[in-house]
């Protein structure tokens, strides 16, 4: 779809009295993601971000661009949510880089700590952050590991793992 066709779904979410629209930013663009993001913003609609397709660019030994830049374009562009992967279950990173990323999104100023892919220490100032969204196979019993890995200020998405598998 076009931009045009995007923002005539978001009005017609809004028609629907929907809270929140889900995006995919790396399919659809950052232009395209910051246009929703702003449109967002403008009408009380959260924006959950997918990330379809990232491991095609980030998962690359050879070329590529690692998520925790991903990440940080997904900031500056605009988004309430994103699934960042989980440590535990199918989508499972590294814990230390994982959770790099993960403040680069949600804090306002991170330390260099290369253990967890920081180079060097990042001040966002009062750029908005976006929260963590851990998906991917997890299930109830990942419950505890989740919460440990990223603490309350986090969505902890059940789906198939749980759903599929009881």
């Amino acid at each position: 779809p076009t931009c045009e066709q995007m923002l005539q779904r978001a009005e017609f979410a809004k028609e629907l009295k929907q809270p929140i629209i889900m995006h995919d930013y790396l399919t659809a663009g950052f232009t395209a993601n910051t246009t929703l993001a702003r449109w967002c913003r403008d009408n009380g609609i959260l924006l959950h971000i997918h990330r379809a397709m990232h491991a095609v660019i980030d998962r690359q030994k050879n070329h590529g661009i690692h998520f925790r830049v991903l990440a940080k374009a997904l900031r500056l562009s605009g988004g309430d949510h994103i699934h960042t992967g989980t440590v535990v279950g199918k989508l499972e990173g590294e814990r230390g880089i994982t959770m790099g990323f993960v403040d680069l999104l949600r804090e306002n100023y991170v330390e260099q700590d290369k253990s967890r892919g920081i180079y060097f220490t990042q001040n966002w100032a009062s750029l908005p952050g976006v929260m963590a969204v851990a998906s991917g196979g997890i299930h109830i019993w990942h419950m505890p590991a989740l919460l440990e890995i990223f603490g309350d200020d986090s969505v902890l998405q059940f789906g198939g793992g749980t759903l599929g598998h009881p």
